[in-house]
């Protein structure tokens, strides 16, 4: 993987996902739309499930509400399944949860481990806030800590205009192929590799690996994986 990403310097100009390739457009958002259905109806039964087992774990909320930055800036609010403690941002703000996070409840690491959490998140596809596969959809804002000790706005970082050009994704090339903890400047690498070599068969690969993944509850493992 890292050497597609270093080839990105040799490449020209790309189109992307810009409105000159309105076809492809419309058959990615045809896409989201059969697969946001088809996943809301077949994971209905594991939806009644979980929300026992986030009741029953701690008595908090079943679900969890956030704004994050959409198409072009665009704020909207994504759901998903609660995989902290009630109040986890509490006293200490919104910091991104790392592999080890004690805020994460038991429920929520098994929930994490398969991206079941991620599941209410098909009805946001279905809204039009996300589509099923592009770069991550981040908070408005966003603050990362450098190994310095010094703080980065997510908009300073380079490659942040380009992802954000696109509506972010339940998956993508960043959240199948980066280990979770790397500085977002990689992230927004990958992001931007996918923005610029985008194809059908690259979100068909993509989709399958994350399902791939989900079955065996690996999420959390990635950077170990090659392209090759």
């Amino acid at each position: 993987m890292d050497d597609v990403i270093a080839s990105r310097r040799r490449w020209p100009a790309a189109e992307g996902l810009s409105a000159s390739r309105r076809p492809a457009r419309a058959a990615k958002r045809a896409f989201d739309l059969a697969f946001a259905g088809a996943g809301l109806a077949l994971s209905s039964p594991f939806w009644a499930v979980i929300a026992v087992a986030i009741k029953a774990g701690d008595g908090g909320p079943i679900f969890f509400r956030q704004e994050r930055v959409g198409e072009h800036g665009r704020i909207f609010h994504v759901l998903k399944f609660r995989s902290m403690i009630p109040d986890a941002e509490s006293g200490i703000g919104a910091v991104q949860a790392t592999g080890d996070d004690w805020r994460v409840t038991t429920v929520g690491r098994l929930l994490r481990a398969t991206a079941f959490d991620e599941l209410p998140q098909l009805w946001n596809i279905l809204r039009g806030d996300m589509s099923v596969v592009g770069p991550r959809a981040l908070r408005p804002g966003e603050i990362e800590a450098r190994g310095s000790g010094a703080l980065v706005r997510s908009e300073d970082i380079p490659g942040f205009a380009e992802r954000s050009a696109v509506r972010p994704g339940l998956t993508g090339l960043a959240q199948v192929y980066a280990a979770r903890d790397i500085p977002r400047r990689h992230k927004f690498r990958y992001d931007c590799v996918y923005i610029r070599r985008w194809s059908f068969g690259l979100d068909v690969r993509l989709v399958a690996l994350s399902i791939w993944t989900t079955m065996r509850g690996a999420w959390g493992q990635q950077g170990r994986r090659s392209t090759r």
